[in-house]
Parts: C-alpha cells; structure tokens; sequence
C-alpha cells in the first residue's frame, strides 16, 4: 500500500518514538493526525510536519475521546500511545486503579482504535494497522512492571491472532517490538549510566520507521512481528 495521500492516525505522537512516527509518515506524503494528551509537544511536533498534520488532544484510556479521534477513517494507524512502566508503585503494590489504568493505555486502547478502524479501512479497500510493542512483553523473567510487561506480551499475541483480518477486511495488523531507543530521553538515560553499563548502542529511530513504513507498504507481512534488539538486525519473530 502506497503512503502517500492516505490518511494516518498516530496515537502518542507528541514526542520521542511518536514524533518520529508522525514525522516519517508525513515526508512519505500521509495526511497525520497526531493523538497524544501532551498539547505543548503535540502543537509542536503539527507544526514541525506543516499543513499535512493536525494535533488533536485525546486521553487513550477516554472511550469517547477514541471514537471521536477514529471518526477521521484512517487509512494507517500507529498504536504507539503506552507507557507507565518506570511508574511506582507496580503490581501487586500498586492500587487496582493504577495497574487497570496502564493495561487500558497499553492493551484496551490499540484494540479499540483497530476495532474502531476496521470498517472503514474496509470501505477504503484496505488499510494497515501497526502496533508498537516492547521487549519487555518477551521472554519468561521478570519485570519491574507486571503489568506494562503483560500489556505489550498481550498485544503481540494480540497482531498475530488478527492476521485473518487481511483476507475478511483487507486489514493487516502488525506489531513492532523494539528494546531501548534513542529518543532523546534515551540518550540521556543512557548516558548517565555507568559506562560498564550502558550496553550496546540504542535502537535508531531511522531503523524503527524503517519497521514501520515496511509493514504499511508490504500487503506480504500480515499479522508478522518484528523484533528491534539493540546491537542485532532486525528479526522477525516466529
């Protein structure tokens, strides 16, 4: 599917990963709508991309917030919106309030965005959605967060089991699971460490897009989940 002239959502696209997200999809030539509950940095990530690109503040937890936001019919839809992990107290600590309230951001949100898109990605002959997983959602050891953790494992079980959607809807989902990135937060989180430490060099965000503007492009790729490790190739997951 080409990009240009399609209409893009990207859930927290205000800054970092988002940013770069948005920011990618428009010089491709998409229309992005640019999702995020942070005004400062969404206003300025619009302005950075020009006429191509509107901010609109949208809390991802808010139900009616969502439907109006998918009322756009996208044609591509970035589920990057998440977080929390970094957040005390966790699970079992934590109350229910606040452990709910990271899987509603980071699993209930990207599946009611996909299900709000369906049908006029249908309409449209087509469309992709792309979901930004974790490498904290892999393996089997612990986590400082269960439920971030537990949220992106789910959602990439979640991309694969909706590889069908391809064949009934002309949707394909995907997911792209990356370790730390170099945002500027990044950057700076690993640089305070000791350099003993700090292991290998941060996934580029060159190489994130990368990821994700592959998986809009190739109608091939349905239901697959790429995984983006620090100092490896990018690698699908089987």
């Amino acid at each position: 599917m080409r990009i240009d002239g399609k209409r893009a959502v990207v859930t927290g696209g205000a800054v970092g990963i988002g940013r770069a997200i948005a920011l990618r999809l428009a010089a491709a030539g998409a229309e992005v709508a640019i999702a995020d509950i942070d005004v400062a940095g969404g206003s300025r990530t619009s302005e950075l991309i020009g006429s191509a690109a509107r901010f609109v503040r949208v809390d991802m937890r808010d139900d009616a917030a969502v439907t109006d936001l998918m009322a756009c019919q996208p044609q591509i839809l970035v589920n990057n919106a998440g977080g929390g992990a970094v957040l005390r107290p966790c699970f079992p600590e934590a109350s229910v309030e606040r452990w709910s309230a990271s899987l509603e951001l980071n699993l209930r949100a990207p599946m009611l965005t996909t299900q709000l898109a369906l049908s006029a990605m249908q309409a449209a002959g087509g469309g992709a959605v792309v979901n930004i997983g974790s490498t904290a959602g892999l393996g089997f050891g612990p986590h400082v967060s269960p439920e971030y953790s537990a949220a992106k494992a789910a959602l990439i079980r979640l991309t694969a089991t909706l590889a069908p959607l391809s064949q009934s809807h002309g949707v394909r989902v995907n997911c792209v699971v990356p370790d730390w990135v170099a945002t500027e937060r990044g950057v700076r989180e690993r640089a305070a460490l000791p350099v003993a430490e700090r292991g290998p060099e941060l996934v580029s965000l060159e190489v994130l897009t990368d990821a994700i503007v592959r998986f809009v492009e190739d109608e091939s790729l349905a239901g697959r989940v790429v995984l983006l490790d620090r100092g490896a190739e990018p690698r699908f997951l089987e």
